[in-house]
């Protein structure tokens, strides 16, 4: 199906409270593509977008623009030692790679996760339910969206949901059972996502964005080298990402 004869729908939100940033409001422009092929969601992951089931968007906040997408350049990168060690801790964890799947399991972890983050880090909790996770990580993946399961002591500890996409994978979410934090899951799973990356041929790890003064997204930057890219540029338009040397981001 060529791209013009994709079905989508446009749209944005209206201003509401930031979760990066303290006393900020945040406005979502939001691209609904039920039938999005591999190309076309390289094409938008590539220029900044980011995808939720069907859902395919990017901020466009009134007077800020601090949110900066940020790709691992997967050809140069090396580990540090704490990054090794991550390996090291994980050397009886389990993985396997498939389509994203949906399960009471699933939802109780992604659950149990966010109201550990919500006692440990401030994070706004809301429960999810099935039909909503169902929405959000299963549909829309079509033949490129991934399920990355971390599995020990015969369960679930870790699910990461990616799109493996034309020039690279693109990360969507990692939540993982807070009682394994030792394991340092979240480091180890961008570690995985980088092996996989170099195992297909792929360049990059799409992160997402990045935003200064975030705690949340300080340990993106921990995985060099990065590029940012500036703005969110249209389809007709070349991207440009700018490799940064800045160690101290």
């Amino acid at each position: 199906m060529k791209r013009d004869d994709l079905f989508s729908i446009d749209f944005c939100t209206l201003d509401y409270e930031c979760a990066y940033l303290p006393d900020k409001k945040t406005r979502m422009y939001y691209r609904y593509i039920p039938n999005a092929t591999k190309e076309l969601a390289s094409d938008l992951i590539k220029r900044g977008w980011r995808r939720f089931g069907h859902s395919y968007f990017h901020p466009i906040c009134h007077g800020c623009n601090e949110c900066k997408s940020l790709r691992i350049d997967v050809a140069n990168f090396k580990p540090t030692k704490s990054q090794r060690r991550a390996i090291k801790r994980n050397n009886d964890t389990r993985i396997y790679l498939h389509t994203p799947t949906l399960s009471l399991e699933h939802v109780e972890l992604y659950n149990k996760f966010h109201k550990y983050k919500e006692q440990k880090s401030g994070w706004r909790y809301n429960e999810m339910d099935l039909q909503t996770y169902y929405e959000e990580f299963v549909v829309g993946a079509h033949d490129f969206g991934k399920e990355i399961l971390y599995i020990k002591d015969d369960k679930i500890i870790g699910v990461d949901l990616v799109d493996i996409l034309d020039d690279g994978i693109s990360s969507i979410y990692f939540y993982y059972d807070p009682d394994y934090e030792r394991l340092s899951l979240g480091i180890y799973s961008l570690l995985v996502q980088i092996d996989l990356a170099k195992r297909l041929g792929l360049r990059w790890i799409y992160l997402g964005y990045w935003v200064n003064g975030c705690a949340s997204f300080a340990y993106k930057t921990a995985f060099k080298p990065y590029e940012l890219l500036e703005g969110f540029p249209p389809l007709h338009s070349e991207p440009k990402w700018q490799r940064s040397d800045d160690d101290t981001l």
